[in-house]
């Protein structure tokens, strides 16, 4: 009776410290015999979650406890990834309905779980979040490029940078020994505009400089206060200005009204100033650039410069 109360209190120091998980494996560490952990199973004392990983008292399978069993059941070298990686950093994925797991060796399959394998996980590539370990900050959008195109990396990969999470230098590591991985192109290509020492702007400003250095333009000032108001862009020599319009700054009345008035009192300063959609300089870039390069050429020979 006395050892088993020292498995029973040992038992649950391991869940204590793993989100109420434990494993099959520190089950028998434990000395719990396959019989002894039936019993349990069949008391209500242990709870199958992931094939090898079990929950210890309770069934209850909130997100951080699939994330520990998931690893649990995977074993050695496992890590969280993909949009379970992403939900644990912060950065806009769903909490885990089927957790995603990285692991270096193939040959895992478990029911309810989603298995990616991979040759090249190095040190450099492994974090832990609330004892869970997981994929990097770099490696889990490498693995996301991989799956996730279009809108949706670009909005992940600038979360990222709003929450300090963005290391150019630590994803330029990675893609130098990410072969052929089919995340790399795409990755490469979305972190470009974030190499300006403006890293620190918003997604559209640093947008509207790559597409006004495409165009050979002139590169305005950015977030400069002019006539009382600060504006996205300036161009001091054509005395012109950008406000960029997302829909997060008209989500009220005073911003409804206020703006228009901003308009008008650079206007009343010599200033021309036009609005752009935070969209538009997305998602056609070409067109913006074009008509921008119309506006600078009217102000020089308005101005006669």
């Amino acid at each position: 009776m006395r050892s088993e109360l020292r498995h029973h209190h040992e038992l649950a120091a391991v869940a204590a410290r793993q989100h109420g998980i434990v494993s099959h494996r520190q089950l028998r560490e434990l000395c719990y015999s396959e019989g002894a952990i039936a019993r349990a199973v069949q008391a209500g004392r242990l709870h199958p979650v992931f094939r090898g990983a079990f929950a210890v008292g309770y069934a209850a399978r909130s997100p951080h406890r699939l994330c520990m069993a998931a690893i649990q059941s995977c074993g050695a070298g496992a890590l969280l990834s993909h949009f379970t990686s992403a939900w644990l950093w912060g950065l806009g994925a769903p909490g885990p309905v089927r957790p995603e797991v990285t692991v270096p060796t193939r040959g895992h399959r478990r029911a309810g779980l989603v298995i990616h394998h991979s040759t090249i996980l190095d040190a450099e590539d492994r974090a832990e979040i609330e004892d869970l370990p997981t994929t990097s900050v770099a490696r889990t959008l490498l693995d996301l490029a991989g799956i996730r195109r279009g809108r949706h990396l670009p909005g992940t990969i600038d979360r990222a940078r709003r929450r300090g999470l963005l290391d150019i230098a630590s994803i330029d590591a990675l893609l130098v020994r990410a072969g052929g991985h089919r995340g790399r192109g795409p990755l490469l290509r979305t972190i470009e505009i974030y190499r300006e020492q403006v890293s620190d702007r918003a997604r559209s400003e640093l947008l509207l400089l790559a597409l006004v250095k495409e165009a050979g333009l002139p590169r305005p000032a950015i977030n400069l206060f002019v006539a009382g108001h600060e504006v996205d862009a300036y161009w001091e020599d054509e005395r012109f200005a950008i406000e960029v319009d997302g829909w997060e700054n008209h989500r009220t009345r005073e911003a409804f009204e206020r703006d228009p008035l901003r308009i008008e009192d650079l206007k009343l300063a010599g200033i021309d100033a036009i609005r752009i959609t935070a969209r538009r300089i997305e998602t056609k870039p070409d067109e913006v650039a074009a008509r921008l390069q119309h506006h600078l050429a009217r102000r020089r020979a308005e101005l006669g410069r």
